[in-house]
């Protein structure tokens, strides 16, 4: 079962809805006792670093997240802002985060970029893979997403890039360490390409 995480953002019920549509078992949790049973975790966000930590934080699901996460090393794909919660920290705030894959969260400076654009980053959008990736399976060398942020992740590590967008200049879109996965697009709004995704990290 594929528990997405409700901790108060997101869009929970639109990625619900693909994977009812796909029939495979799928379920919106917010009880930690419940969050246990599952095999693969959904950790969607949207809105600001600092908001959506506290919120996390303080849903009672962050141990029992760290402990599938870190020590049962099931699959969780964090999306959007739930892939910047990933990170250690944030130029959006104070509070640390996950701390689960290296690197911190940046905002995007519209006067480094190589061509005239603006914050934030909305709309349809090629994402080019650095590396094979099971997530991304099926999914052409540029698939198009949908995506919606001014904030990005940048990595320390190159190993845990497997994705990336052109927005003026590049910046990382999609990452994964071992069992950890992110995508700072919406898969749930990203029509086949979306469904195509989120079907490959239930078969992964």
């Amino acid at each position: 079962m594929i528990a997405i995480i409700d901790y108060g953002l997101g869009n929970v019920k639109a990625f619900a809805n693909v994977y009812y549509r796909l029939n495979i078992p799928a379920m919106v949790v917010k009880q930690p006792n419940v969050l246990k049973a599952a095999n693969k975790l959904i950790l969607p966000g949207v809105g600001s670093f600092d908001h959506a930590m506290q919120l996390l934080d303080n849903s009672g699901l962050r141990q029992v997240l760290d402990e599938m996460v870190l020590h049962h090393h099931v699959p969780i794909l964090g999306v959007c802002v739930g892939m910047q919660l990933l990170a250690g920290r944030s130029e959006e705030g104070a509070l640390p985060g996950l701390g689960w894959i290296d690197g911190e969260v940046k905002k995007m400076n519209p006067s480094l970029l190589r061509h005239s654009t603006h914050l934030p980053h909305m709309g349809w959008n090629d994402v080019t893979l650095t590396k094979n990736s099971k997530l991304f399976d099926g999914l052409e060398k540029k698939a198009c997403f949908y995506f919606l942020h001014s904030y990005y992740f940048d990595v320390h590590h190159d190993d845990d890039v497997i994705a990336v967008t052109d927005y003026g200049g590049l910046f990382t879109c999609g990452i994964n360490s071992g069992n950890i996965f992110g995508v700072q697009f919406h898969p749930e709004k990203s029509h086949q390409y979306g469904v195509q995704l989120l079907k490959n990290f239930a078969e992964l």
